[in-house]
């Protein structure tokens, strides 16, 4: 066979190879995507199962149960008599009121305050580096940190609240800040205040900066106002971040613990007691784990109803936004 020849009977050889099926090829794919996919999914979905869904589910199991933790597992079987007792318990109605009034607080004073701060500090003044530092500085502190501080701050004797009161002759309103039924939330809600509003100053300020100054520019060269500028410019494109603002800010108010038991423990008369602290003083301090698992529960549902609400009527728009974009993307 001449060279010639054989050169032309290899493309027919190479076309008798069968090559393999399309499907069988997108199968293969899959296959190793899905175990890719897995293998990096896995050791999150471990800790989330350990850390989030072991919890929640021992949480449950136990509030079934008169148990006060020791002796092994719960056999005490009493059904829903602990969200029974719980949901006729005054104390813990009155943790409902406490969350309600410090969430109301929050919305109609820290997040606007903060929001003020931020366009403030967004502004081409001197030092604004600085400011943005100092008033960024108290969210970095620990929770205990910030409790012992104002617990001297609101001292009865030598606290500096006093104190400033009566350098500028205001002594009558020096008072027992923690000690006050009367005024001991706002005494707790100014310390949350001064501790948390930075963060969301942050986040404000990382808003507004995403914001291109040519759309400020076009409404100042169209005629708009300073004030018509923000209420129809600044304000909708900083919506979102409003938004998830208010969501962190409820989400927290329902879990503080930490501040008020350094401060307060609650008192005086259960006076700034919240869920969080009566769960754990019933389930660490008095030892009725079966009844602080049921505030857990409740605490759980309160959070997952509102993020699940929230999410479906306040965030709707910017999570299908978001979805939106990625699609876009591919």
């Amino acid at each position: 066979m001449t060279r010639s020849a054989v050169d032309e009977a290899k493309p027919a050889r190479a076309r008798e190879v069968p090559e393999p099926p399309a499907d069988s090829t997108g199968r293969r794919r899959f296959r190793t995507d899905l175990v890719t996919i897995v293998l990096f999914l896995l050791p999150a979905l471990v800790l989330f199962g350990l850390l989030v869904l072991a919890p929640i589910l021992l949480a449950s199991y136990t509030s079934l149960f008169k148990w006060n933790g020791l002796g092994g597992p719960p056999e005490d079987f009493i059904g829903l008599d602990n969200f029974t007792r719980l949901f006729s318990d005054k104390v813990f109605l009155g943790d409902l009121q406490h969350a309600a009034i410090l969430i109301a607080l929050t919305v109609v004073f820290q997040l606007p305050f903060a929001l003020a701060i931020a366009l403030l500090l967004c502004q081409r003044i001197r030092g604004r580096m600085a400011f943005r530092l100092l008033f960024f500085a108290p969210y970095v502190l620990s929770e205990v940190i910030a409790g012992v501080l104002f617990a001297m701050v609101f001292s009865p004797n030598r606290g500096l609240a006093n104190h400033l009161f009566g350098l500028v002759g205001l002594e009558d309103l020096a008072t027992n800040w923690l000690a006050d039924p009367a005024v001991v939330l706002y005494s707790l809600f100014f310390v949350i205040t001064w501790k948390y509003f930075g963060f969301h100053m942050i986040l404000y300020v990382a808003a507004r900066q995403a914001i291109p100054d040519e759309i400020i520019e076009a409404a100042t060269i169209d005629g708009a106002s300073p004030w018509e500028t923000f209420r129809y410019v600044t304000l909708p494109l900083l919506g979102p971040t409003i938004r998830i603002s208010i969501f962190l800010a409820v989400i927290g108010t329902i879990q503080l613990f930490d501040l008020v038991w350094v401060l307060t423990r609650g008192g005086p008369i259960h006076a700034s007691e919240t869920m969080a602290v009566t769960m754990f003083d019933f389930g660490f301090v008095r030892s009725q784990v079966g009844y602080g698992s049921a505030i857990s529960v409740v605490m759980f549902m309160i959070s997952f109803v509102f993020a699940l609400f929230y999410q479906r009527f306040v965030m709707r728009r910017d999570i299908e936004g978001a979805v939106t974009g990625m699609r876009d993307r591919r």
